[in-house]
C-alpha cells in the first residue's frame, strides 16, 4: 500500500509543473510513453451542471426531464463499491481559497477497496448520492468515467474496474492542462454526447464567460461578441454564469443519458 503522505508531497511539489509536463507530450517518444502509463484506454466527460438544461429553448419542459446527475445516480446505485476521498487533491496542491477543499472525489468499482485508508472512507450509496449533490451546490462540475492516473497514483488496479467522479472547480482542475497537452490524451476527455453548447445573438459582449469560467479556453471574443470554440468539453459554467442568458446547453440527442452510461460502461465495470 502506498504512503498516503510520500503521494500527497509528491504532486503537491510537481502539480504547479503540470503545464510545462504536458507540453512534453507533443515531443512523440515522450508523448506515447505517458499516454501508455497514465491514459492508456481512458474514457472520460464532463457532466453539464442540471441547472444548465433548462435554458435550452429547443425542449418543452417536462416534470420528468433526465438531467446530468442521473448519469451519476445509475452508476452509484449499479455499484458494490463506493469511497469518497477526503480531500481534493488538485484544490488541496493548488491551496485553494474559493472551494472546499474537503470535497474530494467519489470512486466506485472493485479497484477502489485498495485505496490508501488515509485518504478517504467507504461509504453508502445514499453518502454517495448526498456528496455528489453537496458538490453541486457549491459550483463544482462534475467529470466521470475511466481516468488510469487515478489508478497509478492510488495504487488501485486495474483500471478498468475504478470509475472515477471528479468534482472539478475552474481555478485549480488538473485538467486545464488540456489546451497544452498532446490531441492524443486531450481527445479522451470529451463532452456528454448529444450536447451541445452555442452563444445566441442575446449576448452582448460583457464578458463574463471569459473570466475564469472555460475549463479549456474554449471561450473567446470576436467582434465583441463571445464565441465557442471546438475545445468545448460541454461542462455548462458559461451557460449558468451568462447574465443575459444568451448561452444555450442543447440537446441534440434526446437520449444522451443512455448514450452516455453505455460509453462509460464500456470502459470502467462497477459491479
Amino acid at each position: 500500500m502506498a504512503s498516503p503522505y510520500g503521494i500527497k508531497t509528491l504532486i503537491r511539489r510537481t502539480f504547479g509543473q503540470r503545464f510545462a509536463l504536458a507540453r512534453l507530450s507533443h515531443r512523440p517518444v515522450i508523448g506515447r510513453v505517458i499516454d501508455r502509463l497514465l491514459f492508456e484506454g481512458d474514457d472520460i466527460m464532463y457532466l453539464p451542471r442540471d441547472n444548465a438544461i433548462p435554458v435550452n429553448r429547443r425542449l418543452h419542459l417536462r416534470d420528468d426531464l433526465t438531467v446530468p446527475s442521473q448519469v451519476l445516480e445509475h452508476f452509484i446505485h449499479q455499484a458494490h463499491y463506493h469511497w469518497v476521498m477526503d480531500f481534493c487533491i488538485c484544490r488541496d496542491a493548488s491551496h485553494c481559497q474559493t472551494y472546499p477543499m474537503e470535497l474530494g472525489c467519489l470512486f466506485m468499482g472493485e479497484a477502489a477497496r485498495a485505496i490508501n485508508p488515509k485518504f478517504g472512507r467507504r461509504v453508502t450509496p445514499e453518502e454517495a448520492i448526498a456528496h455528489t449533490r453537496r458538490c453541486r451546490e457549491q459550483g463544482l462540475v462534475h467529470l466521470i468515467g475511466r481516468n488510469k492516473l487515478d489508478s497509478v497514483w492510488l495504487n488501485a488496479g486495474p483500471a478498468n474496474k475504478l470509475l472515477t467522479v471528479c468534482n472539478c472547480c475552474p481555478c485549480c482542475c488538473l485538467w486545464k492542462i488540456l489546451p497544452e497537452i498532446s490531441p492524443v490524451i486531450s481527445g479522451k476527455l470529451t463532452r456528454m454526447p448529444g450536447i451541445s453548447v452555442h452563444v445566441t445573438e442575446a449576448c452582448v459582449g460583457c464578458g463574463t464567460c471569459t473570466r475564469d469560467i472555460c475549463f479549456v479556453e474554449a471561450i473567446r471574443f470576436e467582434n465583441n461578441q463571445a464565441r465557442i470554440g471546438p475545445e468545448c468539453r460541454g461542462c455548462g459554467r458559461c451557460v449558468t454564469v451568462c447574465p443575459s442568458q444568451a448561452i444555450e446547453l442543447r440537446i441534440d440527442d434526446k437520449t444522451y443519458i443512455e448514450a452516455t452510461i453505455r460509453r462509460i460502461s464500456n470502459a470502467v465495470e462497477v459491479t
